[in-house]
């Protein structure tokens, strides 16, 4: 694994090191940028070099994912990112389908000026990242859903989806490695944002909805082309 900078971690105010809620967010962004991927290894001792802790604050962290939905035991008591089931799995990306395309709706309606500059801003970053950096675009993609949480202006909704997006992070993050799925996401935003530009919420929603469900289909694909033929 690679070296994290204090920045990422930063430290106790006692001098004591990262603690485990730090270390936790830091795992989990790597689970969201797709450096963790379902069924890599979360190996205490591992990350405890790599972080430069002891163990015990590496546990806890390990800990909160599994709590999460984000790790699973493996083989000798050791743990893992989690792979979902293919039911699971179908069953988050319908609930995430249905909470983004109603944060779709309300952020056509409540959206400032600003906020709709934003969106519009980080759509046209992606149109570039979409020529061939699909690192950024991951980014990017990010980005664009949580402005579209934000602008909904509903807390609770904005938190149901983003513990939905954390869980189905490394799946939906994934994609983005696909050349042609890029440019259809691309695709897809322009026309979301186009809706909220105009004010129109059931365009939006309904925009959002296509959007969730060929992002959903795709990685069915994925996971049928990964699964071994018997």
């Amino acid at each position: 694994m690679d070296g994290i900078d204090d920045e990422s971690l930063g430290s106790d105010p006692a001098g004591a090191g990262p603690t485990a809620d730090r270390l936790y967010a830091v795992l989990v962004d790597r689970i969201l940028d797709g450096r963790l991927r379902p069924g890599d290894a979360l190996n205490e001792l591992a990350l405890a070099e790599d972080f430069g802790v002891s163990r015990t604050p590496v546990r806890e962290a390990v800990q909160r994912l599994a709590m999460a939905g984000l790790a699973e035991r493996g083989p000798r008591r050791s743990f893992r990112v989690r792979r979902l089931p293919p039911a699971e799995l179908g069953d988050l990306l319908e609930a995430l389908c249905e909470i983004e395309a109603v944060c779709a709706r309300l952020s056509a309606a409540r959206m400032s000026e600003v906020e709709r500059r934003e969106l519009e801003i980080c759509v046209g970053e992606g149109a570039r990242a979409a020529a061939g950096d699909g690192e950024t675009y991951a980014r990017l993609n990010v980005r664009f859903h949580q402005l579209l949480f934000d602008g909904a202006r509903n807390d609770h909704l904005k938190e149901i989806a983003a513990q939905l997006r954390i869980r189905a992070a490394p799946y939906r993050e994934a994609q983005f490695r696909q050349t042609d799925r890029i440019a259809s996401s691309q695709d897809e935003h322009e026309r979301i944002l186009a809706a909220v530009l105009a004010r129109d919420p059931a365009e939006a929603q309904a925009a959002m909805t296509r959007h969730v469900a060929s992002s959903s289909l795709n990685i069915k694909r994925m996971l049928d082309l990964s699964t071994p033929k018997r």
